[in-house]
């Protein structure tokens, strides 16, 4: 687990972004070195603009959060569940915080070895991600194998992948290897959303 996503590269360079996530304005930091550290990325925005409400309670993952959009919609929409925010990337973490904190929002951002070790037993009501398919399939892999089969039986993900960088392949994995139900969705603008139901009998984990 240690090739999660990206570490950051660099001196830190940050700058103040205004962004609309699911129709409310905030005002965000972001910085190089993290994920779409200029913008709000435009498959993020697909998944957010798409995805219909995440449940009210329970334990709501965003699987490699960036500076933190995932998140903080997850919260904005959910006040009463407790979302958790994974990156192995510390400065997004540290940015994830900020941006939430600035927001009035309450999240809890973790590395996934460190998150994993204190809740082995970790179950999921929901899991939304835009995951990093630029690491290669056999590390993507790796993390979904982790953090998919932790859904609650019934539970969705929701993963936005761009159609040409596999997103029909990934489709298939995961039905054929995971034996995990899965479908697409929504198609724009080249960029897909799957949704992974979590099986009624979970794996052991």
């Amino acid at each position: 687990m240690s090739h999660y996503f990206t570490s950051p590269e660099g001196p830190a360079r940050r700058r103040t972004l205004t962004v609309t996530l699911r129709g409310t304005r905030v005002d965000v930091q972001v910085d190089r070195g993290v994920f779409s550290g200029d913008r709000l990325d435009p498959g993020t925005r697909v998944l957010l603009d798409t995805v219909g409400e995440p449940p009210p309670s329970g334990n709501l993952l965003d699987l490699g959060c960036g500076w933190g959009p995932i998140s903080l919609a997850l919260a904005q929409a959910s006040p009463a569940a407790r979302v958790l925010a994974v990156d192995v990337n510390e400065r997004a973490l540290e940015l994830t915080r900020e941006n939430a904190a600035a927001a009035g929002l309450a999240l809890e951002a973790w590395e996934p070895a460190a998150l994993l070790e204190t809740e082995s037993q970790l179950r999921l009501d929901a899991l939304w991600s835009n995951p990093p398919i630029r690491i290669g399939k056999a590390a993507l892999h790796e993390i979904l194998r982790t953090w998919l089969p932790r859904l609650r039986p019934g539970a969705q993900a929701h993963l936005v992948v761009q159609k040409n960088l596999g997103s029909d392949s990934l489709q298939r994995w995961i039905a054929e290897t995971l034996e995990m139900d899965v479908v697409r969705l929504t198609s724009v603008k080249g960029y897909r959303v799957l949704v992974v139901t979590g099986a009624h009998q979970s794996s052991e984990i």
